[in-house]
């Protein structure tokens, strides 16, 4: 197995989530600062970009430029830099929306927590996950014009979700049943063939990307850790960091840099008045490909 460790880029974030590599920046959303920012490739610059006010989670440009953003805590995509809503997704949502990635003709796939995760640990702690599956919810495919086109039930806490290169598959990690699934994606973007990609043990899938080689590298949240997997589930490299990391990109100027959102716990009870949260990276050997 390969291995890495990264470096801290930027410190003072309060939960980064969905880095993007668009334009020459890292584009990211900030849960707690409620904006979206850029920086550049070696963290020097931050850029604040928009504001957004519900939480902002999943980013995604159109084929037209436009950016859109899950606006989390009211079940929303929505347009930053106009604030118009592009779909409500309160009715199909449980709990908070979160993750959304899009493909080349616009469509996009966002998930959303199906319960709320930090009050249920609260209360019960980590064991009442154990016990009993979690609740599931949906993952709905919106098309470029912001209709609803498919809803897909049964998914537990569907998050960071990846594309391939010839836009005909869709993984997406189930978190809380610590696997990757996929689907054969349709000429209009629907879903068909749902199945296991890989099947993980004890590692909470969050944010990831794909790279050229067709491996996905996606950050555990319960570790301090991002892992490089296989189709069927052999890990092949670990990339080691400084607090536990929730979300991961590909990008710079080859797309060979691996940016990693890390924070010292996803709990908004205790990071949302904190500013810990930080951008780390390292340089790996594969390149990024596909979508995000």
């Amino acid at each position: 197995m390969t291995t890495y460790e990264t470096t801290v880029l930027r410190e003072g974030l309060g939960f980064g989530e969905s880095p993007r590599w668009h334009e020459g920046r890292l584009w990211y959303s900030d849960f707690y600062r409620h904006a979206i920012f850029s920086m550049d490739a070696a963290g020097y610059e931050e850029r604040f970009e928009y504001e957004v006010l519900g939480q902002p989670s999943g980013l995604a440009w159109t084929p037209e430029g436009e950016l859109w953003c899950v606006s989390m805590t009211d079940q929303r995509v929505v347009r930053p830099k106009s604030g118009e809503t592009v779909v409500d997704l309160s009715a199909l949502s449980g709990f908070w929306t979160n993750e959304m990635v899009n493909d080349a003709s616009g469509v996009a796939y966002v998930g959303s927590f199906g319960f709320d995760l930090d009050l249920m640990l609260r209360e019960h702690g980590v064991a009442a996950l154990m016990e009993s599956p979690p609740p599931t919810t949906n993952l709905v495919v919106v098309g470029a014009d912001g209709a609803i086109l498919q809803v897909v039930p049964d998914m537990t806490f569907p998050n960071g979700t990846v594309i391939s290169g010839d836009g005909r598959t869709l993984i997406v990690g189930e978190t809380l049943a610590f696997r990757l699934s996929a689907f054969d994606v349709a000429v209009d973007g629907t879903l068909s063939n749902r199945r296991v990609w890989a099947q993980l043990e004890f590692v909470a899938t969050d944010g990831m990307c794909l790279d050229a080689d067709g491996q996905i590298w996606l950050a555990n949240a319960l570790a301090n850790e991002c892992l490089r997997v296989r189709e069927g589930g052999e890990v092949t490299a670990r990339a080691t960091t400084s607090q536990h990391a929730f979300a991961c990109m590909l990008g710079g100027e080859d797309r060979s840099t691996l940016y990693v959102m890390t924070a010292p716990t996803s709990d908004r009870f205790v990071v949302a008045e904190q500013r810990a949260g930080h951008v780390e990276a390292v340089a790996v050997a594969v390149p990024g490909a596909g979508r995000p």
